[in-house]
């Protein structure tokens, strides 16, 4: 054999081994890509694993059970549902009713904690303070003066009854209750009338005390309003109406809706200041006195009392 044909045949087996080689090469690759794939599928197959038991909660084909129960079940579930709500709020609204008949629509059941009336001023406010000579600063003081004084103007009042001076007002049976005169004009200078800015343009204020509605109260003795400036320094007053009393005949109250258009007395004082009082505060007190109410009650100021300060200035 010659030399040219082993070399033939030399380089006819290389490239056999070549192929063999790239063959098994192929045949490698094809087996990573089987594995690649086996285990995509294995992903695939646990996710749909994972997935399937959450939406078989929500909805399960295959049963028709929707979030664990059927749809008779969740009717069973919703009728004693509403069965039971409808009874509870039947006994709630029962006990209602039943409460509801026990109680006067007029007087409290209870109101021990009232017994005792507190009193009251108009301007309401704790410090009257305003300068004389501008208006602008007690236009609001005289506006809610005049707003309270409305229902006792003199054309309202005559329409209600001429009660007796001393005497309780009693009416238990009577289904509509009667309303005692309270005059505006019985207020004198304080009244608005004759002067529509209360004493103030003058520098001399009118400050209006009433007593607050307390149901069925009847007092003893004989109430009447007494005020007194706290200090050394002396303030003048005077009273309208001048017997100052809060007389008997307006006792006893029955309630909002019983006594309609009731109207308290009421009691003005006013203050008799002089220049030599001006720009100084002055503590004014007053007191209920002359019966059983009380007014020295050190936890609660406004039993039966009230302070107020007054300062004018020029």
């Amino acid at each position: 054999m010659s030399n040219c044909q082993e070399q033939k045949l030399e380089q006819v087996e290389k490239e056999k081994v070549e192929r063999n080689v790239k063959n098994e090469e192929v045949k490698d690759e094809e087996k990573e890509e089987r594995k690649d794939e086996r285990k995509d599928d294995g992903k695939k197959e646990k996710t749909k694993e994972k997935k399937e038991p959450f939406l078989n909660c929500l909805y399960n084909p295959r049963s028709g059970e929707f979030l664990g129960r059927t749809a008779s079940s969740w009717g069973l579930i919703l009728l004693f549902y509403l069965i039971f709500y409808t009874c509870l709020t039947g006994m709630f609204l029962l006990t209602m009713w039943v409460m509801l008949q026990t109680l006067d629509e007029n007087v409290p059941t209870y109101q021990d904690r009232l017994a005792n009336p507190g009193l009251v001023i108009r301007p309401h406010a704790a410090e009257i303070s305003f300068n004389q000579s501008d208006s602008n600063n007690y236009n609001l003081h005289i506006q809610q003066l005049h707003h309270l004084l409305q229902k006792y103007n003199d054309s309202i009042q005559k329409h209600n009854d001429l009660c007796l001076f001393g005497e309780f007002t009693e009416q238990d049976d009577e289904p509509v209750k009667k309303v005692c005169q309270f005059m505006r004009s019985s207020l004198g200078d304080c009244s608005g009338l004759s002067d529509t800015s209360f004493g103030f343009a003058e520098g001399k204020p009118c400050i209006i005390i009433k007593m607050n509605r307390v149901i069925g109260l009847k007092p003893k003795g004989d109430p009447y309003i007494n005020c007194t400036a706290v200090g050394e320094r002396p303030l003048q007053m005077q009273y309208f109406p001048s017997d100052r009393r809060l007389d008997k005949m307006f006792f006893p109250y029955y309630g909002k809706k019983a006594h309609l258009d009731y109207v308290q007395p009421l009691v003005a004082v006013k203050l008799l200041l002089t220049q030599d009082d001006y720009n100084i505060d002055q503590t004014v007190e007053c007191k209920v006195m002359g019966s059983d109410l009380l007014n020295d009650d050190s936890r609660d100021k406004f039993q039966g009392r009230v302070s107020f300060r007054v300062k004018v200035s020029m």
